[in-house]
């Protein structure tokens, strides 16, 4: 099942945490033998850096001249070996078994020869052997990131760059998952009750599990909570936080509203507050999915370019979850490290630029906007909010006071969160005013 993963993701630019579930649901794995599978797939496309050039050693030759079915029982194989408490005979021998029964026994010889070399250095003695010698090189080789992304982390941890190794290994672990209490439908102690879960330590609803499957609990199926990052919560609650100038008239916008999990939140504290919520999404499945999230909320979702200039300008609090790298979510999409590009950077400042510019047209004055990415990346965080403020009048209130008791976020006046300080995923926030 694990090869069947990676074979998705290198055939078909596959989501691991898409593909895996289904498979798990259809062979009807659960369990140990689940849980297992899972770390593999997940594992694997975590670590493929360091797989791919511990397999370039071991087998003299490029990874580019590798089979690709070959090379991934190959980082399978590996990983097994670094990274797990299999035993590395058990390792070989069932890597060997599936390449014979696959490809026959010549290259089953070969995948052999590989591994057994591999086996021959600990994970500790290949990092010290291949890794770079610089600190950033090192800690990204060791810790399973690209170059260019550490020191993006690097650069956005700024005077505390020492953190870097510490993130990163954060960043590399499987994460929990996290739930949200829906509001006016279930607590966080009741749904940590009923889901045998914990409750958050920074959104009054949030819930952590520990491992199963959410979709299997009654309270999601019912749509009481869902699954959501408890720093996207804080997102969500940073903006309803943020005080106005003159009185809220309940006229609220998510300009980036897709895939929903944030307009659902909002929608339900929108609802509580009798105040109302158009959500915009250009795209048209992506419009679906936020119209089945927020499905009896205060919420009309309109199929546009939130850039469009389709809006009647006045709302008093407007969300711009822009799209971003995703850098800071790293840990929950396994092989997005490997797609990424510093081109895919430039390309999207452009597009958050122009959103938050969108935004703020659409801004009553006296209004607040909140501008999130799930990426720390100063282009797509600092960068893009002091766009905004240098080509017009905004405020910036220091966002880190809208998120009572969650600390060190940052220096200010925007919020960062991180991995290894908050359990979240690198949420970065930015709350601006339009003066009066």
């Amino acid at each position: 099942m694990a090869r069947d993963v990676l074979r998705a993701v290198r055939e078909r630019d596959a989501y691991a945490n898409l593909v895996l579930p289904a498979l798990l649901r259809e062979q009807g794995l659960s369990g140990r033998d689940a849980a297992f599978a899972t770390e593999l797939a997940y594992g694997a496309c975590r670590a493929l850096g360091v797989l791919d050039a511990v397999i370039a050693e071991c087998a003299g030759r490029r990874i580019d001249e590798i089979d690709g079915p070959l090379l991934d029982v190959l980082r399978l194989g590996v990983y097994q070996l670094l990274r797990t408490r299999v035993g590395s005979h058990a390792a070989v021998d069932t890597s060997v078994d599936l390449a014979r029964v696959e490809f026959g026994s010549g290259r089953a010889g070969f995948v052999n020869a590989v591994l057994r070399r591999a086996a021959a250095r600990t994970a500790e003695q290949w990092v010290e052997e291949l890794a770079p010698q610089d600190p950033v090189g090192h800690s990204a080789f060791e810790h399973g990131h690209p170059v260019w992304i550490a020191q993006a982390f690097a650069d956005a941890l700024g005077a505390r760059a020492a953190e870097l190794p510490e993130l990163l290994a954060a960043d590399d672990a499987r994460p929990i998952v996290h739930l949200v209490a829906r509001p006016g439908d279930i607590t966080a102690e009741e749904l940590a009750l009923v889901s045998g879960g914990e409750e958050g330590r920074w959104s009054p609803y949030a819930v952590y599990l520990d491992g199963g499957d959410p979709a299997r609990l009654e309270a999601v199926r019912e749509g009481m909570a869902a699954v959501q990052d408890e720093g996207s919560q804080l997102v969500v609650l940073s903006l309803t936080r943020a005080p106005l100038l003159g009185p809220d008239n309940g006229r609220w916008l998510d300009l980036c509203a897709g895939p929903g999990g944030k307009t659902a939140l909002l929608g339900a504290l929108a609802e509580i507050d009798g105040c109302r919520i158009d959500a915009v999404e250009p795209a048209e499945h992506r419009a679906e999915l936020v119209r089945k999230a927020t499905r009896g909320l205060p919420v009309a979702v309109h199929v546009m370019d939130g850039r469009a200039g389709e809006l009647a300008p006045g709302y008093d609090r407007i969300l711009v979850d822009a799209p971003c790298t995703g850098l800071g979510a790293l840990r929950r999409r396994p092989e997005s490290r490997w797609r990424r590009t510093p081109a895919d950077v430039r390309e999207l400042t452009v597009l958050q630029r122009e959103l938050l510019g969108a935004a703020w047209e659409l801004l009553r004055p006296g209004g607040v906007v909140v501008y999130s990415t799930c990426s720390p990346h100063l282009p797509e965080t600092v960068g893009v909010v002091g766009d905004l403020v240098r080509r017009t009048d905004a405020e910036q209130l220091d966002t880190r006071e809208l998120l009572p008791g969650v600390t060190d976020t940052g220096d200010g006046p925007g919020a960062q969160l991180w991995p290894h300080r908050h359990g979240t995923d690198a949420m970065f926030m930015a709350a601006l005013r339009k003066p009066l």
